[in-house]
């Protein structure tokens, strides 16, 4: 092949040209990819889900991919469920370690542990009580339960430690009543305790009392009375959903809790 001095020039050319677009192209493409990424991340709180007792944090695993679909980050706490000041002494970490705005999100006792582990927090800008307890500062957990009984007080067993489990076969029905019987059977026996003694405990302040708050009661709940989580919400003057759900609504409606979480994170101070 003959190529004359200027012809080999304008082929320099031609393939210095092409070189150089290639190599700018997915500079371009990245720039335009992620800089909306990063402005959205920017712009959603963090979600830290705290589990109640008799679970731990794999139980939001219906929750979390939703709320990751809308680009928030979030992260469960595993709390050990042997001292109330020991479970909000590790979800405060958790949330003192986030960047940005934070919204805390408690199941059951976990709303025990965030009206703890929130307070003071000036990152946190809401909280979300799912069928929870929301004690007063140096109220203790149980406070209300005898004046808002239940059937779980009546299925549950102590082991030789003081920790307390459900009955394996109460469990469904005073637990789990609107989850699926297989389902409900594996967690029964997966389900991890909590010492007994938590429930007579309590925490020195409640966030709820300068943090906007929601609540998701569940009309069907027999582990905990949705009057007393109506009471509760209340007084907290939370933004209060019902659902007609049993004690897990997380687990049986997590479109519905992942949407009260996003109001939440969006209505937050």
């Amino acid at each position: 092949m003959n190529v004359t001095k200027a012809g080999a020039a304008v082929l320099l050319a031609m393939l210095a040209g092409a070189v150089t677009s290639a190599a700018q192209q997915p500079a371009a493409l990245g720039a335009r990819t992620s800089t909306p990424s990063a402005a959205s991340a920017a712009a959603k709180p963090t979600i830290v889900l705290v589990h109640g007792a008799f679970a731990d944090a794999s139980g939001w695993q219906d929750v979390i991919p939703l709320l990751q679909e809308e680009g928030y980050k979030v992260v469960a706490v595993q709390n050990a469920l042997a001292s109330l000041a020991g479970d909000v002494e590790t979800t405060k970490r958790v949330i003192d370690a986030q960047t940005g705005p934070v919204v805390a999100v408690g199941h059951s006792y976990g709303g025990a542990v965030i009206s703890g582990a929130a307070a003071g927090n000036a990152n946190v800008t809401a909280l979300v009580y799912i069928a929870a307890f929301a004690p007063e500062a140096g109220e203790s957990v149980d406070a209300f339960l005898k004046k808002y009984p239940s059937e779980l007080g009546g299925s549950l067993a102590p082991d030789a430690a003081g920790f307390v489990y459900i009955d394996v076969a109460k469990y469904h029905d005073v637990f789990a009543g609107d989850i699926p019987p297989r389902q409900a059977r594996a967690m029964a026996v997966a389900q991890k305790p909590i010492f007994g003694a938590i429930f007579g405990q309590s925490v020195p302040a409640a966030a709820w009392k300068t943090i906007p708050s929601w609540y998701m009661v569940a009309q069907q709940d027999r582990s905990l009375s949705p009057e007393l989580e109506r009471f509760y919400a209340k007084r907290m003057n939370a933004r209060t959903t019902e659902i007609k759900s049993s004690h897990l609504p997380f687990i049986s409606h997590p479109q519905a809790v992942a949407k009260l979480i996003g109001e939440a994170a969006a209505g937050g101070r």
